[in-house]
């Protein structure tokens, strides 16, 4: 591995197992709780995420671990156990927050992995800071995994942590998904530490990507920015002295994560949130048709674009505002850093205009709310909703997008959905929309909200079916199941016969040549 002088400060001996370390240890940027109350003895709950809910039943099951921090600054908590699972607390100062979280992680990582819709920052002090907490996450793991236990690293925030815990720990088993999407290999050429973080990620053994063209964004990427040769899915990780690591073959797939689908659907179907749905239409005044936008508010998810195509249908006459109510959720999101004050602006600022413009004393075309819902509440909202808006301009998967279709237990409404959201892959009975194209998806808009029952029941049945085949407990196992099935071993041997049989893939300039 490259090493900068900051590497050389960071690294470590290698470390021999706990005597009753974990056999799985998830590593993360959070921990899957979040604090109730504070006090000597705070209290927590468990958080009502995703991922939360597909790890949870393996942690239960294999004396599982999860690594993350707490959500508080500069606080030292003790590990603790909550709902079957061992969570092991990292202290981020307030400036690490500044400078790994709010700097590195996303004002340099999220921007230039979503296309560069905001200019990312590249600072070294930055940088440094990223490395250091990295480092910290992989040394708690390598502190905490038994010996040949499986590590699972998560997201963007750490994409370094495989390396150094291989590094560290050699005998355990690495894989890391990525949340977000992986930009081509041309935009991901600006990043100053391209090698290293390349470096970092081939620390796993398996490496999951939300979409095939992001799995293969990052094989021509490993190839161009630092000289590995790949072979179909797999990249070949030479040896390194500096980093005290054997050679291995790491493998670079899609592994399209989801959502519970059972459970949204059960909730959906309680009789209380029924009448909390009946009741949300009752409140915006009956409209016929209730569309629904629920998002982060970030300048990723085409939050502008949509109340842009919106104002326009209005003052076209396209959609009745006696007829048609959006109902839009922005939910508050890094709201200390620039580009996401700006965004707040810009979008409050429309959102003003359109109802000063179209809405009137009995009728309020745009419903506008920054603060988050319970879980509850937003099944009631979904369920309530006939149609969804998901404009991203780019998104690593959206689970919004899928949230929404496991609550549609009648098997109506209708998904508009980006093309450029992960989820469009593998959801192409949904309305899908060029966001940019304003007249497109004002044409798509209006084309759900008068689409007939028959066309709306066949759609949502066809993507609740596959849904439910493909659930994330289906995601966790079938990557799960994958990371056991490699072996270092095995895959050599299958490498060697293959290059045998065929040349390599060309070298980059071969391929401009052609």
């Amino acid at each position: 591995m490259t090493r900068t002088p900051a590497d050389q400060e960071t690294s470590t001996s290698s470390l021999p197992p706990p005597p009753d370390g974990a056999d799985f240890v998830v590593v993360a940027n959070r921990l899957p709780v979040d604090r109730v109350s504070a006090g000597p003895e705070p209290e927590w709950a468990t958080s009502p995420g995703g991922l939360v809910t597909a790890l949870a039943p393996v942690m239960q099951a294999n004396d599982g671990a999860w690594i993350g921090w707490a959500g508080i600054p500069d606080e030292e908590i003790e590990p603790f156990d909550i709902d079957g699972m061992h969570l092991v607390p990292l202290t981020l100062s307030s400036d690490e927050i500044v400078s790994y979280y709010e700097g590195f992680s996303n004002a340099t990582l999220w921007p230039l992995y979503h296309d560069v819709i905001v200019a990312p920052e590249f600072h070294r002090t930055w940088w440094e800071s990223y490395l250091q907490v990295n480092t910290r996450f992989a040394e708690a793991a390598a502190r905490t995994a038994a010996a040949g236990a499986t590590v699972w690293v998560h997201d963007y925030q750490l994409q370094l942590v495989p390396a150094l815990v291989r590094a560290l720990r050699p005998d355990v088993s690495i894989g890391f998904f990525n949340h977000i999407p992986f930009p081509p290999a041309e935009l991901f050429a600006q990043l100053p530490w391209r090698s290293q973080i390349l470096h970092g990620l081939l620390g796993a053994d398996l490496i999951g990507f939300q979409r095939p063209a992001d799995a293969a964004n990052f094989r021509r990427a490993a190839r161009i920015h630092a000289g590995f040769t790949t072979k179909a899915s797999q990249i070949r990780v030479p040896a390194s002295e500096e980093a005290g690591t054997g050679e291995h073959i790491a493998e670079a797939r899609a592994f399209p994560i989801s959502v519970d689908a059972q459970a949204l659907d059960s909730a959906a179907r309680d009789p209380q949130t029924v009448a909390r749905a009946r009741e949300i239409r009752a409140e915006l005044g009956d409209p016929e048709t209730l569309v629904l936008g629920v998002d982060r508010l970030d300048y990723t998810k085409g939050i502008r674009h949509r109340l842009k195509a919106w104002g326009e249908l209005l003052a076209d006459g396209s959609i009745d505002p006696g007829e048609v109510t959006l109902v839009q959720i922005a939910t508050p999101s890094r709201e200390r850093i620039e580009q996401y004050q700006q965004i707040r602006t810009d979008v409050e600022l429309a959102v003003g205009r359109i109802n000063g413009e179209f809405s009137d004393l009995g009728t309020t075309v745009i419903h506008y709310f920054h603060h988050s819902y319970p879980r509850s509440e937003m099944t009631a909202l979904y369920l309530a909703a006939d149609v969804l808006l998901v404009t991203a301009l780019r998104d690593g998967m959206n689970l919004v997008a899928k949230e929404y279709v496991a609550c549609r237990i009648g098997e109506d409404g209708v998904l508009v959905l980006s093309e450029f959201a992960g989820a469009a892959d593998h959801m192409n009975q949904a309305v899908l929309v060029n966001p940019h194209d304003i007249d497109g998806l004002k044409a798509n808009i209006v084309r759900a909200v008068e689409m007939p029952p028959a066309d709306r029941r066949r759609r949502m049945r066809t993507l609740r079916r596959r849904l439910f085949r493909d659930d994330v407990h289906s995601w966790s196992q079938t990557f799960l199941d994958t990371l056991e099935a490699l072996d270092d071993d095995k895959d050599m041997r299958r490498w060697e016969a293959a290059e045998a049989k065929e040349p390599p893939e060309p070298t980059e300039p071969e391929e401009r040549r052609r």
